[in-house]
């Protein structure tokens, strides 16, 4: 190669790398996992979606739209966004009746337990399936305190549980809509879902 072709090679490489840094200089390629400025980004826009939905949508448990502000939440936290090990039942067909905030019942496939880390400590919830909807339904200590009294929900992604591997994200973690009209019959979530620390992540709550 010439001393001229050289230069131009060299100059070429360096251009890619700018290019590549300015894309994606907000990403941790190493693990896969996004920063927190990109992270945090992210979840406010997704918060704000949610919002103008509860704010415009006649799907929405808020009945006088009016006087509706938009949710209260914890700021976005990547520590609660969690790596869990699946661990599957051997018996594909185990099936759980959970009770509803209205007396009623549901009964819903016993899918697998998550494991995982989180404040240091070992932690292992129930994750249910219904159809083709897989759900956390938990407590935790701030439940009843900053957060709904009846527990939380979060949804896991099918695309996210690969390899009995699943990613867990507290900050998607919300209430359900009888914490907003009574009209609504929620899941309770089971007795084994209780988790001692607080998760101050996902929505908080605030009575309107």
């Amino acid at each position: 190669m010439t001393r001229k072709g050289l230069i131009f090679l060299t100059i070429g490489v360096i251009a890619v790398a700018l290019v590549y840094f300015l894309l994606f200089r907000d990403t941790k390629t190493s693990s896969g996992n996004i920063s927190p400025e990109v992270f945090a980004r992210q979840i406010k826009a997704e918060r704000a979606e949610k919002d103008s939905y509860f704010k415009t949508s006649a799907e929405s448990p808020f009945t006088d739209k009016t006087q509706f502000k938009g949710l209260s939440y914890f700021p976005a936290d990547l520590a609660y966004r969690v790596d869990a090990r699946l661990e599957p039942f051997a018996d594909k067909t185990q099936k759980m009746v959970v009770q509803l905030s209205d007396g009623s019942e549901e009964v819903y496939e016993k899918y697998a337990h998550a494991v995982f880390s989180l404040g240091g400590d070992i932690h292992r919830l129930l994750i249910v399936k219904q159809k083709e909807n897989f759900s956390i339904l938990f407590k935790d200590a701030t439940s009843g305190h900053e957060t709904y009294g009846g527990g939380r929900y979060i949804d896991l992604e099918p695309a996210n549980m690969t390899g009995n591997q699943v990613i867990i994200d507290f900050n998607a973690a919300y209430n359900p809509y009888c914490a907003y009209n009574p009209n609504y019959a929620c899941p309770l979530p089971p007795a084994e879902n209780t988790l001692s620390i607080p998760v101050k992540a996902g929505e908080r709550y605030v009575e309107h």
